[in-house]
């Protein structure tokens, strides 16, 4: 707003810049203004000033804000908000409707804005081709998932070109090396390997390299290294390599001994007649070495479901090595109390205490999964592992019952030699296989906590952490402290899937300046 005053002082003009007040003039009298008239006329500014005033500021909103607040402030229509309901709409109508048959879809989203301009696509057909890239990009990321499942289960499954290399490098030294052959604990020492007062444990393992880190690693972490031995079982054909390593690398003080599952005599076909069924049935072999995705409806199953079932497949459920720890009490009949250990695990504490835990007249002495956040590992009941709607298992069993983990176990076998564990985990094995392994999928663990139920004692959870071959968030810290860590799931250590920061826990106990190691490019990462 502007006032002019004219040159003789007789009349002033008062003009606002935004056309809504014209031009009002106000005469003035010659020589005098009255007090009526200078009255009226500040009452006519007062009036105006606040009026212009507020039209100036929502101008200024109009230009600050895109002109969002002044139409409406001043009564004008604003059409954005019609056209995103009528957007909404057109989406609802699209997402009912069949997308239509050999609609063209272009390769990118610059392309699709590029044909949009070119041939003036409505909304309509805007959305539709929107709705088809994004559920051929949907599907692709699923197929690319299943692959990438499908990949890493059978990378799991193999052997590793430098451990499969040292295995045979090692048995040819067998052959030709006196020093590989000679016996195992030294004659002198036989006597220790039934000797009570020494802390026993137990590893049934093919993997030469995995049973080393575990020897290792058990021998370094303890505190009283002399006291230990160890019953390292392997199959026929690693025999000779694995002898040949212990041999040519003891492990001092600790007290090494090798033995294969054919120079048990209680072995026999007539004591293990399921496992032997398990092991040579074309049906089950079927199952676990043949095609994973034949006749799988992968529209109707996720991806993690399919990695658990995948899992649930792995060839090593139907070998001995992994069902020998049911006859531990006959295979050591002059053993009382031993420590099982699993080949993908690494001691970091000194596990001396364990054969001072109060099993309480209980067997098995193992870490509970069933207390833990981790849905993966440390949540697992007994509906996690059986089927349910199975009438012997709903009959027999409780979903809600907590799960243990295989891996680090302290057995009392005085206490299990006067129980029916065994006959009860062959009874059950016997039942899955009349039902076509309906029962349960996963290998060993399910049909053991059948038999030992009633038999465990929960241990302390810092004893055991499991869940290093499953997730690649594991806490750093918590690994730190636990006294053995469990690499149980796909991404074991010693294979390139495994878990980079990670896998340092148990490099670290492997002897890259072996000479057998690095001539079969066994290197550190």
């Amino acid at each position: 707003m502007q006032l002019h005053f004219s040159p003789s002082m007789r009349s002033i003009t008062i003009s606002c810049s935004n056309g809504f007040i014209g031009l009002m003039k106000i005469k003035v009298a010659a020589r005098h203004i009255s007090y009526r008239t200078l009255f009226h006329t500040i009452l006519i500014l007062a009036f105006l000033l606040p009026f212009v005033f507020i039209l100036t500021a929502v101008v200024t909103l109009e230009d600050c804000l895109g002109r969002r607040l002044g139409p409406r402030f001043l009564g004008r229509v604003d059409d954005s908000g019609r056209l995103v309901r009528d957007f909404y709409k057109i989406l609802n109508q699209v997402n009912a409707e069949e997308i239509p048959h050999g609609l063209k879809l272009p390769a990118s989203f610059s392309q699709l804005v590029s044909d949009m301009k070119n041939n003036q696509y409505d909304a309509r057909t805007f959305a539709f081709m929107l709705r088809a890239m994004m559920e051929k990009s949907e599907w692709e990321i699923r197929e690319s998932k299943f692959s990438e499942l499908m990949n890493k289960h059978f990378a799991a499954s193999s052997i590793p070109k430098g451990i499969h290399c040292l295995s045979l490098r090692l048995t040819d030294e067998y052959s030709s090396n006196a020093h590989a052959r000679k016996q195992l604990p030294p004659p002198e020492l036989l006597p220790l390997l039934s000797n009570k007062s020494y802390h026993h444990f137990i590893l049934s393992t093919d993997n030469i390299l995995a049973a080393s880190v575990v020897v290792a690693s058990t021998v370094q972490s303890s505190q009283k290294p002399e006291k230990i031995v160890f019953h390292v079982i392997t199959d026929k054909k690693t025999y000779a390599g694995m002898h040949s390593w212990f041999a040519l690398n003891p492990i001092s003080p600790a007290i090494v001994e090798v033995k294969g599952v054919h120079q048990f005599d209680w072995l026999t076909r007539e004591n293990v007649p399921v496992l032997e069924a398990v092991e040579n049935q074309n049906g089950i072999r079927n199952y676990y070495h043949g095609n994973h995705v034949a006749g799988a409806n992968l529209s109707d199953t996720t991806p993690r479901t399919f990695a658990s079932k995948l899992q649930a497949r792995s060839p090593k459920y139907i070998s001995l090595l992994n069902h020998l720890r049911i006859y531990i009490p006959e295979l050591f009949p002059n053993l009382d109390k031993v420590v099982f250990l699993d080949d993908d695990v690494v001691i970091q504490h000194d596990l001396s205490p364990l054969w001072e835990i109060d099993l309480e007249g209980k067997v098995n002495g193992a870490v509970e999964t069933c207390k833990g956040e981790d849905e993966w590992v440390m949540s697992k009941h007994f509906r996690n592992y059986f089927n349910f709607s199975h009438p012997l298992i709903s009959k027999n069993l409780d979903p809600d019952e907590c799960a243990w983990a295989y891996g680090m176990n302290i057995f009392d076998l005085s206490a299990w030699r006067k129980t029916n564990i065994r006959e009860k985990y062959h009874s059950w094995l016997r039942e899955n296989l009349k039902s076509n392994l309906t029962m349960w999928k996963l290998g060993t663990l399910p049909p053991a906590l059948i038999a030992f139920k009633g038999h465990v004692h929960p241990i302390d959870p810092s004893w055991h952490m499991l869940g290093l071959g499953y997730q690649n968030n594991t806490n750093i810290e918590s690994v730190k402290k636990a006294a053995v860590i469990h690499y149980n799931g796909q991404s074991k250590p010693w294979l390139q899937i495994g878990f980079e920061h990670l896998r340092p826990f148990w490099t670290k106990y492997v002897n890259y300046t072996n000479d057998f190691i690095r001539n079969c490019h066994i290197l550190e990462s």
